[in-house]
């Protein structure tokens, strides 16, 4: 995981003022139905110890598992969903690099999506998992 993907289809920069602002690059090229999030860390992005700060971690997963979850109305996530709930749990800190967050459906039905995330950082290392539950959104 060195770096940031490169241009081309699946992957969405600059969709949202949050994306843009934050700086992480939306990954669905896979037909795996898996969604990925991919942040170059940098000083902008930091806690007042240095490391990301969890805020970040969460919307990153967030948008993994928003993307997944949107996927399972149309591969291209164009799907619209609300986050009806999320539980992330911090199990390391990051500091510099580049992190991903993956986000996969884990079950759901007609209007209720469960999902599971993980970020990782280059080395594999876990920082942190969540669980969310996602809602569709008529007309989406």
């Amino acid at each position: 995981m060195p770096s940031l993907p490169p241009e081309g289809p699946g992957i969405i920069r600059d969709e949202t003022g949050a994306q843009t602002l934050l700086g992480y690059v939306v990954d669905i090229r896979e037909a795996d139905g898996v969604s990925r999030c991919w942040l170059d860390i940098g000083a902008q992005h930091g806690n007042r110890h240095g490391g990301l700060h969890g805020g970040i971690m969460s919307a990153m997963l967030d948008n993994a598992m928003g993307f997944a979850a949107a996927r399972t109305g149309n591969d291209d996530g164009s799907s619209k969903v609300a986050t009806l709930t999320m539980t992330t749990n911090y199990l390391a800190p990051a500091s510099g690099g580049v992190v991903v967050a993956t986000g996969e459906v884990a079950g759901g039905g007609r209007s209720t999506i469960f999902t599971e995330g993980r970020l990782e950082d280059e080395s594999g290392t876990v920082l942190a998992t969540s669980t969310g539950v996602y809602k569709r959104v008529r007309g989406g």
